[in-house]
């Protein structure tokens, strides 16, 4: 997942970014979320409730279409490893979908968990653990993740919540509850999960327990007793690190946060860890209150892509677009902007890195699409 490869890669970081200034421009609705399961076949997901699934070589029809979340479903994420689809949606359900036993008629499908106003949920790339993110501003986190697992009520580990900087436990903070891009935020959360969650961990023989939870209030600039909004979440494409774009209940600021992951085990088998570091953070330009604005790392990691009013920033750790690993600051630093891009009429919502080109899309809330080309 390189830009043609190492030598392309360094000669459009060290070129200075000079992107087109006149992008090209097209109009159609934006497409929904995909994610391929192999060389011909994905899964798309849509605001209708369902999932579709798809074959290159006859897109004139789908696959199968898989009935089973009650609102909007926002996330897909694909373990090559075991053949299971999971999908999340603003009903508060991850879905699991064997793709092994797949008919026309569909796949069989269970709930593999349920959290309030749940946002986002991704997977790490070795899928050996489950984020999610709440309109509430906590941050969920299955460690030793075991999909086959269901996790009804009762049958999961929790470790207690915490801010990722603080070694005393947090209480939760009302917030604005769940968002979708045209639909501004307007109920209220409190913790994600009740009383009756909680349960003795069941351990493996020799390591922590599968599928443990971990809850966080991840540390946000600004004044902390004012809540906060987590509306998107992506991954560092190798592992080591989260993006948040996080709000606060009140939609008067925005930030765009980096966090390091820090691994180990907590001490005992329920105890309270703190698996991650805030690094990096920049306030964004809060244009467009109560929209999701989806934000994503470049295919090597090195750069954010971000929304920013009518326009887009690439955001860097610093001016070079150093390696995470190699510029990680002792306490939080601000990202660097390394350039902004302003093609639309209207507030963007969402920015994708192509993974196999020199190029960057943006899309606005009037349906407008941007193709971002650099200049060699």
């Amino acid at each position: 997942m390189r830009y043609g490869g190492k030598r392309a890669r360094t000669e459009l970081l060290n070129m200075g970014l000079t992107f087109l200034l006149e992008p090209f421009t097209l109009v159609f609705y934006l497409p929904p979320v995909y994610r391929f399961l192999d060389n011909r076949l994905f899964a798309t997901c849509s605001d209708d409730t369902t999932i579709a699934l798809w074959d290159l070589r006859k897109l004139n029809t789908k696959v199968c279409t898989l009935h089973g979340h009650t609102s909007w479903v926002k996330n897909i994420e694909y373990d090559t490893n075991t053949r299971l689809l999971v999908t999340s949606g603003f009903d508060g359900n991850v879905i699991i979908w064997d793709t092994n036993r797949c008919t026309e008629e569909g796949c069989p499908h269970k709930k593999f968990f349920h959290t309030r106003f749940l946002m986002r949920m991704r997977l790490t790339p070795d899928c050996s653990k489950m984020l999610i993110s709440t309109s509430s501003g906590y941050l969920l986190i299955l460690h030793d993740l075991d999909l086959t697992k269901s996790l009804e009520v009762g049958s999961y580990p929790i470790l207690r919540a915490r801010r990722t900087t603080s070694s005393s436990d947090t209480t939760a903070t009302s917030s604005s509850g769940p968002r979708a891009v045209g639909s501004p935020c307007h109920q209220n959360d409190s913790s994600p999960l009740s009383e009756k969650h909680m349960s003795r961990p069941s351990q493996r023989e020799g390591g922590s327990p599968r599928n443990s939870l971990e809850v966080l209030t991840p540390e946000v600039p600004g004044e902390r007793d004012r809540g906060n909004c987590i509306t998107s979440l992506q991954l560092h494409p190798k592992g080591w690190a989260t993006l948040l774009r996080c709000s606060s209940n009140t939609d008067d600021q925005e930030w765009t946060c980096v966090y390091e992951f820090q691994e180990g085990a907590p001490v005992r088998p329920v105890s309270p860890r703190c698996s991650l570091r805030l690094t990096h953070c920049i306030e964004e330009a809060n244009v467009g209150r109560g929209y999701i604005k989806e934000l994503c790392f470049s295919p090597d990691g090195r750069m954010i892509s971000s929304p920013h009013g009518y326009g887009i920033r690439l955001l860097g750790f610093d001016m070079q677009c150093s390696e995470l690993v190699d510029c990680l600051p002792k306490e939080a630093g601000p990202l660097q902007e390394i350039r902004s891009l302003y093609s639309h009429k209207d507030v963007v919502l969402t920015t994708k890195f192509s993974p196999t080109h020199c190029q960057i899309a943006s899309g606005c809330l009037s349906g407008h699409v941007s193709l971002y080309q650099p200049k060699f």
